[in-house]
């Protein structure tokens, strides 16, 4: 009788059905993250059920639980990605840049298109409050550090102003975040540019009128 052996782990079939498992493995966990997205942002943690995040992802409710342990673990790992997601974009569009007023710019502009197309993560952010406070800390704790990053190289360049960056940070994250709600989210879709514009101003060269600009509302006396 011949024998036989088994494969080598290192084996082209061998590797080429592990590489295809963990793609499909992985297209998986992504229809559950954004089906979760959706049921979690329509329906809130507290109403939204496994059953239904698994039938908006068109799989059986027994493969939710081959990736979470339950509905908290799909909702700390949407938060994280999303935080990811954003990050990274926001990294990726100022990469090249070097000066200061036009990373503001199109940091600003970068993060308005982002969650103009994905206006979920107002809800899910906000709702993480109250699901998991420490991880709600660490979503702005997280991206603050890389702003206060940037802010810091830009005072010592002499860019910006001799100021607490970690301060200036969550006022500059505090500032975008709401035109986003105004505009994002209340509205779908990007704010008009006179409004960039007018906030990368005040980023810039605060409320205070520039010299020679004046008063255009002031009459003489």
């Amino acid at each position: 009788m011949r024998r036989t052996t088994s494969p080598r782990l290192d084996a082209p079939e061998f590797s080429d059905g592990v590489e295809k498992m963990s793609e499909r493995a992985e297209a998986t966990r992504r229809k559950l993250l954004e089906a979760a997205e959706e049921v979690f942002a329509e329906q809130g943690f507290f109403r939204a059920s496994v059953a239904e995040i698994t039938r908006r992802a068109n799989v059986a409710q027994g493969t939710f639980y081959i990736y979470f342990k339950a509905k908290e673990d799909i909702f700390r790992a949407l938060v994280r990605t999303m935080s990811h997601d954003l990050r990274r974009e926001l990294a990726t569009a100022v990469a090249s840049l070097t000066d200061r007023a036009e990373i503001e710019r199109v940091g600003l502009e970068t993060f308005l298109h982002f969650v103009t197309r994905r206006r979920n993560l107002y809800i899910i952010v906000r709702e993480c409050e109250f699901v998991d406070p420490e991880l709600h800390r660490w979503y702005y704790s997280r991206l603050a550090e890389g702003y206060i990053r940037g802010l810091r190289q830009a005072m010592a360049r002499g860019q910006f102003r001799q100021l607490d960056p970690e301060a200036v940070a969550y006022v500059l994250m505090g500032a975008f975040h709401m035109v986003g709600m105004r505009w994002a989210l209340w509205e779908g879709r990007v704010p008009p540019r006179e409004v960039v514009e007018s906030v990368v101003s005040v980023v810039l060269h605060g409320l205070l009128p520039r010299a020679g600009e004046g008063n255009p509302g002031a009459t003489g006396g």
